[in-house]
């Protein structure tokens, strides 16, 4: 077993392994570690009360955070025409079309988002491959296959994200970094609660949200009190 670190044994003196925090508090501890050298994100997971093997269940959605992510993105407009310039105009960092997408299925991933207009759909589908497992897929439901590209660039640059349930039944999403005031990430993390459980599958039964945590990159996960929080 791999021993702790000066900083982590620093950390885990000031945890109460029994204690259920309000997100105030959990924040507020979560500022007060020792730094490091890079602004960490803060990061939930959700545990609900759903099966990921029933189609019926699937939890997915988005959510524009109050206070945006804290990350500078970078994304990819696949387009063909005036919606290429559009796009560029809108904040892209890079768009076009059949040279793109023969970039991007030769593995080049670095960017963090891709709109596409609806025509381009059936190229696009050929990028499954890489960009399925990296979350990066657009879709209708999330808005990043759209007419109005310069939409969808600005929301996403303005904070939206997407959550969807993965296969252990979790929702992880980063909703900020540590550098935010406490409150700000209180509410962002509030946003992604009410977004999913307005999400709620209506086969869903029993307790919806079973457990919430928070932690920044390099943090403990703690646990969270549902019971003052608006999700069931």
């Amino acid at each position: 077993m791999t021993a702790r670190s000066k900083r982590l044994q620093d950390i885990y003196k000031k945890l109460d392994p029994a204690k259920v925090y309000s997100l105030s508090e959990a924040m507020e501890l979560l500022k007060s570690n020792p730094a490091v050298k890079f602004d960490q994100s803060v990061e939930v997971a959700l545990r609900l009360g759903v099966d990921p093997r029933k189609s019926d269940q699937n939890v997915r959605g988005t959510v524009a955070l109050p206070h945006g992510t804290g990350r500078t993105m970078r994304i990819v407009a696949l387009a063909r025409g005036d919606k290429v310039q559009e796009a560029l105009n809108a904040g892209a960092d890079m768009a076009g079309n059949d040279d793109l997408i023969e970039k991007i299925n030769s593995g080049w991933t670095d960017f963090d988002a891709v709109v596409a207009t609806p025509d381009m759909m059936r190229e696009v589908g050929k990028l499954g491959k890489v960009l399925g497992p990296r979350g990066l897929m657009p879709t209708p439901k999330a808005g990043t296959v759209t007419t109005d590209l310069a939409k969808a660039i600005a929301e996403l640059k303005g904070g939206k994200i997407e959550f969807k349930l993965d296969r252990h039944g979790i929702v992880n999403n980063a909703v900020g970094k540590l550098s935010f005031a406490a409150d700000k990430l209180v509410q962002n993390i509030q946003s992604l609660l009410t977004a999913v459980a307005r999400a709620k599958p209506a086969s869903a039964k029993g307790q919806y949200v079973r457990a919430l945590y928070v932690s920044s990159t390099m943090g403990p996960g703690l646990k969270i009190e549902l019971k003052d929080l608006d999700v069931v």
